[in-house]
């Protein structure tokens, strides 16, 4: 999982201007080779902007070589991220620390050690900057047993990339599985799931909602580890679960060592603190593994401000005074900080950051806007594909339209909005979009920041609920997808629901309950692209339920509506005038509203 999924520069940025900080956001798009500590671009930009601004920089990588989190300070000390994820006295946390030192000396000192050992880093390195932004030397420690923490200095860059960080780090896991017993794979978290079943969650809803957990889970790249479930009128109100099942996961935890506790509802502030202090690892909710999922699958600068807004106002209730979030470089004597005052800092600093990105998003939806009244003058309608997380939506844009949109058996395999248009059988066209997937206990404020995403679906003439036909909870996962458009302000619209995946049922009884269940439904395999032409012209249908017989004069001058009516419409007659082209026939109702408007009928207008 990542720590940082914006471009965020923590730390003090006091006097420092906008041009270096937009340096340092690009170092998130860095990333070191796979055997490299850390790459020689990230490295340059490090060194010169510690030589401009006189402070410590530093960057957080993960195993992967990824940037997660950069960070500037004074001479003495910068501000570290939550970790989280270590535990144990044998384990590391899978994140490397590069910092510098604008003192020209790279030598570790006592405190680079001590952050070192107590975050249980894979390695720690300082970079000696002289004046001009040059390296002078590099210091370097590894974590783990096998060094005890010991440290080396390198004279020159050349020096220091040839060092095998992969090859090393190998070694020093296979030192501490010897220790632990447990064999770790490069890069992966263990977690333990916890889910509590209240007095108002029926036994149906919650075996679905703990089996998601479990899937969301291997979703984010997570081994689960185990799951411990409890029954109670309520969730405690200090730590979720009670006293003894608190002992019973912190028992679990010793016998199998993980670094994240799951839990399957949302967590308050103080819930989340307790916990982390009761149980001593990362312990994070339903929301915040879903907000890691979207950051990860988040692709185009909409989504990415989208995920980015929804952390953000996830997080603000959640910064504390204390603990590893406000941690200092090594702590100690000399490096402490105001907590309280780098927290209202912080907060501060994190309104802003959600202002201006309402603000970019606001100008999203105004270019949506102009996107959908270029579209409603074209006259094509909007189709839209709704429906629980992996259900088969992309799959089925992709079948129909040749999207070549991404499809994993996943869940929220798709999250940025694809438009494409979708021949009918007619030969009439129209626009199929997919939209990201729902999911019960959805955040909130994730459905607020993905509104002008969803917003496409409060614009379409048809909506295509899509139901996975297969899965045995496919009655509970349609009402989570109904609530939630009811929530959007969208349910009263004209909805058809595809049963999909019916290749999978075992029977044709199993058939007949669906399509009970959803009466007036259409049953589609994508799979085996079966009812498909049923499904083409069932929506065509639909978007031409109302039929205008129409009779009206085309002034000369308005050719291009004359244009319009025979693309969009059938003729039935055609008269020459002086006044103009008298023109009468049929037309779908929805294409006739835009048109007729610029024009004066000269015979009563009938629907059919």
């Amino acid at each position: 999982m990542e720590y940082a999924k914006s471009k965020t520069i923590f730390g003090n940025k006091n006097g420092i201007s906008r041009y270096v900080l937009q340096q340092l956001a690009a170092l998130y798009d860095d990333r070191a080779a796979d055997t490299s500590m850390a790459s020689y671009e990230t490295v340059a930009v490090m060194a010169a902007v510690t030589a401009k601004i006189k402070r410590e920089v530093a960057v957080y990588l993960n195993r992967q070589g990824q940037v997660v989190f950069v960070a500037v300070g004074d001479c003495r000390n910068v501000s570290l991220p939550d970790l989280g994820r270590r535990r144990g006295e044998h384990r590391l946390s899978g994140i490397r620390c590069i910092h510098t030192h604008p003192s020209d000396n790279g030598a570790l000192s006592q405190m680079d050690l001590s952050a070192l050992e107590q975050l249980q880093l894979d390695a720690m390195v300082a970079i000696g900057v002289d004046s001009d932004g040059g390296v002078t030397n590099i210091g370097l420690a590894w974590g783990g047993a096998l060094t005890d923490n010991s440290s080396f200095l390198y004279n020159s860059w050349a020096d220091f990339a040839v060092v095998d960080f992969r090859g090393y780090l190998t070694e020093i896991e296979e030192s501490l599985s010897a220790v632990t017993g447990y064999q770790t794979e490069a890069g992966q978290e263990r977690a333990l799931l916890v889910a509590v079943q209240t007095e108002t969650e029926d036994e149906v809803s919650y075996a679905y909602s703990v089996a998601e957990l479990a899937e969301l889970a291997k979703t984010a790249g997570v081994e689960v580890i185990g799951m411990v479930r409890q029954r109670c009128r309520h969730a405690v109100a200090a730590t979720y679960v009670g006293r003894g099942k608190l002992e019973e996961i912190k028992q679990i935890l010793q016998n199998n060592p993980a670094e994240v506790v799951i839990f399957n509802d949302d967590l308050s502030p103080v819930q989340q603190r307790n916990l982390e202090a009761a149980i001593g690892c990362k312990i994070i909710d339903r929301s915040s593994l879903i907000l890691d999922i979207f950051a990860q699958r988040a692709q185009s600068n909409e989504g990415k401000i989208q995920v980015e807004l929804a952390q953000l106002k996830y997080a603000l209730p959640r910064l504390q005074g204390q603990g590893l979030a406000l941690s200092r470089l090594g702590g100690g004597i000399g490096t402490r900080g105001p907590g309280e005052t780098k927290l209202e800092t912080d907060k501060r600093a994190i309104k802003r950051k959600i202002r201006d990105l309402e603000a970019r998003l606001q100008e999203i939806v105004k270019t949506r806007n102009l996107h959908r009244q270029r579209r409603n003058k074209q006259n094509i309608p909007l189709v839209a594909l709704v429906g629980y997380t992996n259900v088969g939506k992309s799959s089925l844009l992709n079948v129909l339209t040749d999207a070549a949109v991404m499809v994993e058996n996943q869940l929220f395999a798709t999250l940025d909005t694809t438009t494409r248009l979708l021949p009918l059988p007619s030969g009439k066209e129209c626009l199929l979009t997919d939209t990201v997937g729902f999911i019960r206990k959805l955040p909130h404020h994730l459905i607020a920041a993905f509104r002008a995403t969803l917003e496409e679906s409060l614009d379409a003439d048809l909506l295509l609920h899509v139901v996975d036909g297969a899965s045995e909870g496919v009655e509970g996962q349609a009402e989570v997808v109904l609530g939630l458009l009811k929530e959007l302000g969208v349910a009263d619209k004209k909805i058809l629901t595809v049963v999909n995946k019916i290749d999978l049922l075992p029977e044709e009884q199993g058939l007949a309950r669906l399509l009970t269940i959803f009466p007036e439904s259409m049953a589609i395999s994508v799979l085996e692209k079966q009812g498909l032409e049923a499904l083409l012209a069932k929506i065509e249908a639909m978007l031409s339920l109302q039929t205008v017989a129409f009779s009206v004069c085309v002034p000369f001058q308005a050719g291009a509506l004359l244009d319009e009516i025979h693309r969009y419409g059938t003729v039935n007659s055609l008269e020459y005038t002086a006044e103009g082209t008298k023109i009468s026939g049929t037309m779908e109702k929805a294409y006739w509203q835009k048109i007729s408007s610029q024009l004066e009928p000269i015979e009563p207008i009938e629907l059919k």
